[in-house]
């Protein structure tokens, strides 16, 4: 799970308490950023309940219902080649060379 790995939630940011020195951090701005951070966490931890309940419902989904809303091919069109296709590309690659290697490619 994801909240094995997550090293701090947002109430540890929120009674964490720095040290001061002389020279340190302001304050208002550290509890200001560490507001923000706290916000951060509230929001992806909401977001990951969500997909997390958006996974278990696809999960119950039976697989008709996925196969269902997707269109069905017909089988000889989906299994026949396009030889048409095929044939101006090489066509098209063939006329391509010879404007690029010249007469001498297209000789050879």
């Amino acid at each position: 799970m994801i909240n094995d790995k997550l090293n701090l939630d947002g109430k540890q940011i929120l009674e964490k308490d720095f040290k001061t020195s002389m020279r340190g951090y302001n304050q208002e701005d550290v509890d200001e950023f560490l507001d923000l951070i706290i916000q951060d966490y509230d929001v992806f931890n909401q977001e990951i309940e969500r997909l997390k309940q958006e996974n278990e419902r696809l999960k119950r989904t039976p697989a008709r219902e996925a196969t269902r809303s997707r269109p069905v091919q017909n089988e000889t069109q989906a299994q026949t080649p396009n030889h048409q296709v095929n044939y101006d590309v090489l066509k098209r690659l063939s006329n391509l060379e010879k404007a690029v290697f010249g007469k001498k490619y297209a000789d050879s």
